[in-house]
């Protein structure tokens, strides 16, 4: 069966006359990069995908939509983990792509803001920002592909929460089109309003389920001066914990990324990724990547941090990134983990999130638990440890089919999840809920929660056209 409708509908000359022809895809082949998510989870049909290159044009498309009853699925990138960019097996949905959409509008280095449309990548984001001598914190291993208007929807998190916080605490103001296609315009440079309810809230995180976000107003910071960057072998989580607490004792906001990774994580990557060297001299239970933004390139506030952790018995041993090109190499051992995962059978992925203080007892009993549970199976816990999120992948055990493994994923989940729950934690720390964990919300969120997500969802799409099925 085609992966795009054959038959005609009304919606397809709407579109035609709004975008233009050539920006109605309806041929298969051409539709289908947009039909399937990068772990190959979820696979969708459509009636077509369009590509709006302006928000006129994407008011336009969603009046159409909402005056025929035509359901529409929000995509930026395409590199979204939980399904929530890809359309249901109906192939009634129409796919909206947002990727025409990548203007920088302004730049204002006076305000510390910078206006951009959706479809912009974060790294021409990072570059554009860079440009004006500035810096846009949002950091993810897909930035060369994703799109900043995904990152919103989703509200993204990434390497550098633990200095800037999430995306939605990137922006100022936004542009969205709702449902009937209306456009929410606030493309807002400030940094104090209190005229009602910060509208803008609603949508960043909402997985394009109450608004489209067509463009966005985000904050802009001073570059570091120098970027310290140390690759760390020590015993444990505890250990990790207590020298992040040290690190922040000593460099204060400076410090800008932790991320920790267990052994068997880095020789994964060791094993399969071409080129990748251990930069210690002897294997270490547990490793953190940690980079400290400095007023100077003299390293000295990196060297005591290490120095104070060695004096502590926190750090067993330490690698200091000399140049650009070492830095870039420790990011990769750290980025690589969760790809190079594939060369070791299936894999069962998490995205969760503890109070940062119990981010050692999660890691504690999550081995145990797992091994309960499937013997053999290999936890590859690594992730950013500064603010609680783990990315609590599971490789299956040497031997076992990949099908019968992963067939277990919604049981594995169980484990993992109990554990988070009860520690007080999120079943989805970064990556959202999409179609992936939707079926889970009722049993993690509180009842009046959902009961206020599902009444703002009636009100602002009252015809549930905007991204059916996903998160509620």
């Amino acid at each position: 069966m085609a992966d795009v409708a054959t038959a005609p509908h009304p919606i397809l000359e709407r579109l035609v006359a709004t975008v233009g022809a050539r920006h109605v895809v309806t041929d298969a082949q051409d539709a289908a990069p947009y039909l399937a998510e990068p772990r190959e989870l979820f696979h969708g049909k459509a009636r077509c995908v369009v590509r709006p290159g302006s928000t006129a044009e994407v008011a336009a498309v969603l009046k159409a939509c909402d005056e025929l009853g035509v359901r529409v699925v929000p995509q930026g990138g395409n590199t979204g983990l939980v399904g929530g960019q890809i359309p249901d097996q109906s192939g009634e949905e129409i796919l909206l792509s947002l990727k025409r959409m990548d203007r920088v509008r302004e730049v204002d280095k006076d305000s510390m803001t910078m206006t951009v449309e959706a479809g912009l990548t974060l790294l021409r984001v990072q570059e554009e920002a860079e440009k004006a001598g500035a810096l846009f914190p949002l950091s993810l291993a897909a930035e060369g592909s994703c799109t900043i208007g995904g990152n919103l929807a989703t509200n993204a998190g990434g390497t550098a929460v633990l200095a800037y916080g999430n995306a939605r605490d990137l922006v100022t103001g936004l542009e969205v089109v709702l449902a009937d296609g209306r456009v929410l315009s606030n493309l807002s440079k400030l940094k104090k309003d209190n005229t009602g309810y910060d509208l803008k809230h609603l949508f960043m995180g909402s997985e394009g389920t109450l608004g489209i976000i067509t463009a966005a107003v985000v904050k802009l910071y001073p570059r570091p001066r120098a970027m310290e960057t140390a690759f760390i072998g020590l015993r444990s989580p505890r250990e990790a914990l207590a020298l992040l607490n040290l690190a922040q004792e000593i460099a204060g906001g400076g410090v800008k990324t932790f991320e920790i990774m267990p052994r068997f994580g880095l020789e994964i990557v060791l094993r399969h990724a071409a080129g990748a060297r251990d930069p210690l001299a002897g294997p270490h239970p547990w490793y953190v990547l940690l980079e400290i933004g400095a007023a100077d390139e003299s390293g000295e506030t990196l060297m005591r941090v290490l120095e104070a952790g060695m004096e502590g018995g926190l750090v067993d041993d330490a690698a200091v990134a000399a140049s650009l090109d070492q830095r870039k190499d420790f990011w990769r051992l750290r980025e690589l983990m969760s790809e190079m995962q594939k060369h070791e059978g299936g894999s069962i992925k998490h995205d969760v999130s503890v109070p940062v203080a119990k981010t050692p007892q999660f890691l504690e009993e999550l081995y145990p638990a797992v091994e309960r549970f499937m013997p053999g199976a290999r936890p590859v816990p690594f992730g950013h440890l500064g603010d609680g999120n783990i990315h609590a992948n599971v490789s299956q055990p040497p031997g076992m089919d990949k099908q019968a493994f992963l067939d277990r994923w919604y049981e594995m989940n169980e484990v993992v999840h109990a554990i988070v729950t009860r520690l007080g934690g999120s079943i989805s720390a970064e990556h959202g809920v999409g179609t992936l964990k939707r079926d889970l919300l009722p049993g993690v969120k509180d009842p009046v929660a959902l009961e206020v997500m599902r009444a703002i969802k009636k009100t602002l799409d009252p015809k549930g056209i905007l991204n059916p099925g996903k998160v509620l």
